[in-house]
Formats: C-alpha cells, sequence, structure tokens
C-alpha cells in the first residue's frame, strides 16, 4: 500500500504536464498526496477497524477536501446522503489496492473489491476496474509469475495486456475511465524489473500520471516486496502524520 502511495505521490506533479520519459528525478519537491492517497488510506482505515467503505471514505474525503478530487465525486462527497452515481471513473481503482492485500482468497478479494467501488462507481466497468486492480495485487503477492498475471486478468476481464509501454507511450493521452487506464497501468507493472522501474513505466505514459503510478506502484510492491527505503522515508515525510500512522498499522497488519 505504501508503494500504491509513493506512485501518486511520484505521479502528483506530471497529471496536467504530462512527460513521455521515464528519466526523470523520482521525487520532485512539488511532489504531494492527491485524492488518490486519501482514498487509499480510507479503504484501509475500513479494513482495519471493520467500518464500511462508505463511512471512511466519506470521513477521509471531507477531512481532506482539497486532495484533488473530480466534480462527480465533489459532488457525492459533498452530499447528505451519498448514493452511486454510475461512475466508470478510474477513481475506484486507484483506491483498491489494500483489500488485495488484507484478504486471503481470490472470492474475498474479488467481493470486497467491488464493495469498494460500488458505493459510487457503480457502472459496471467502474466495478471491473477495481476487481482487476485487487486481483492483480492478490496475485503477485501470491508469488504468481508475470506471465500468469497477465494471463489471469486478461482471462478475467478482457483488458489486452500483451502492448508494451513502448508501444503505448506515443499514444496514450489523459484519461479518467477505469478502461482507459487499468489496462495500461498493469502492463506498466507487467513491462516492468522493479518496483521504482515500474512506477517509472507509468509516468512516462503521459496519461493520468497520479492514479497510473498509483494502481501500477501498488501491483509492483505486492510483486516486487517492500519500497525502498528512502522511498519509504519520502512518503512519511510528505503523509499528514494521522495518514502515515494508517499505512504503518496496515503494512504491519497486512504486509509484514
Amino acid at each position: 500500500m505504501i508503494g500504491a502511495i509513493a506512485g501518486d505521490i511520484i505521479g502528483s506533479i506530471y497529471e496536467h504536464r504530462p512527460i513521455k520519459t521515464k528519466d526523470f528525478p523520482l521525487f520532485d519537491s512539488r511532489c504531494t498526496f492527491t485524492d488518490d492517497t486519501v482514498l487509499t488510506v480510507a479503504v484501509a482505515q475500513a479494513i482495519l477497524d471493520g467500518r464500511s467503505y462508505l463511512d471512511a471514505i466519506v470521513e477521509y474525503g471531507r477531512r481532506y477536501p482539497y486532495a484533488g478530487y473530480g466534480g462527480s465525486f465533489i459532488q457525492w462527497l459533498r452530499s447528505a446522503n451519498p448514493i452511486p452515481y454510475n461512475s466508470w471513473g478510474n477513481g475506484s481503482a486507484m483506491r483498491v489496492s489494500p483489500v488485495g492485500f488484507a484478504f486471503e482468497s481470490r472470492e474475498e478479494v474479488l467481493r470486497e473489491a467491488a464493495r469498494t467501488a460500488e458505493i459510487s462507481h457503480n457502472h459496471p466497468e467502474g466495478i471491473k476496474g477495481a476487481r482487476a486492480v485487487a486481483l492483480a495485487v492478490f496475485l503477485a503477492r501470491m508469488r504468481l509469475s508475470r506471465n500468469d498475471i497477465r494471463q489471469e486478468i486478461e482471462q478475467a476481464f478482457g483488458y489486452d495486456l500483451h502492448r508494451t509501454v513502448d508501444e503505448i507511450r506515443p499514444v496514450c493521452r489523459f484519461d479518467i475511465s477505469c478502461q482507459g487506464t487499468v489496462p495500461e497501468a498493469l502492463i506498466a507493472f507487467l513491462d516492468s524489473d522493479s518496483w521504482e522501474d515500474a512506477v517509472r513505466n507509468a509516468v512516462s505514459l503521459g496519461g493520468d500520471s497520479d492514479t497510473l503510478a498509483c494502481i501500477t506502484g501498488g501491483v509492483a510492491e505486492a510483486f516486487y516486496g517492500a519500497v525502498p527505503d528512502f522511498v519509504q522515508k519520502k512518503v512519511e515525510e510528505t503523509l499528514p502524520e494521522e495518514l502515515w500512522e494508517i499505512a504503518l498499522r496496515f503494512r504491519r497488519k497486512f504486509m509484514n
């Protein structure tokens, strides 16, 4: 999960000024956490403390109201009675990585991923994107090979994961949909040789950089193991104490 947060922070400055190269400073002085981090932490807190995903996401979203949410999600967050709004946006996929780390069977992971999504992103593509990311984290955590992960996700969700980062990069544009984000983020992982390389792949695509890198960073952490110490230190320095403490609690419980 810290890998997902780090990906968000690293990609944050490129969301609206995309780059098409892997050669960039991993952490820029302007890097910060965004809504991807806030909502990922909210999902983790719900799992840790047995809360509903709805209550946790609304609480933390309102506590950090300027984290960069989309317009429809802001309206949902401010509603007195938030109800699903049929979204296919990638917000359901960016926040789901804790599910892949916390649950012990494919069935549980798929069920809980859908539950995290359907409170807001109840469009079939929104639910599909969340389930695909959570399952990828789970399969990576189970030490499946990249080829086996690719095959499992393609068969389960119909995504084309046989492209490469170099093939995608020239045509990739900013896209907030699950269907335009999740396959690309997973390919950034599948086409990597380390956690850092995976995140650099994701940012270099030039799309919705923080969300791409957040999704990729979570899957890559599950596959490669704990993020480098300097990355963890940067995450700790960037997050408010309460968000960092939840991330640490989650890691101690589910990722040691």
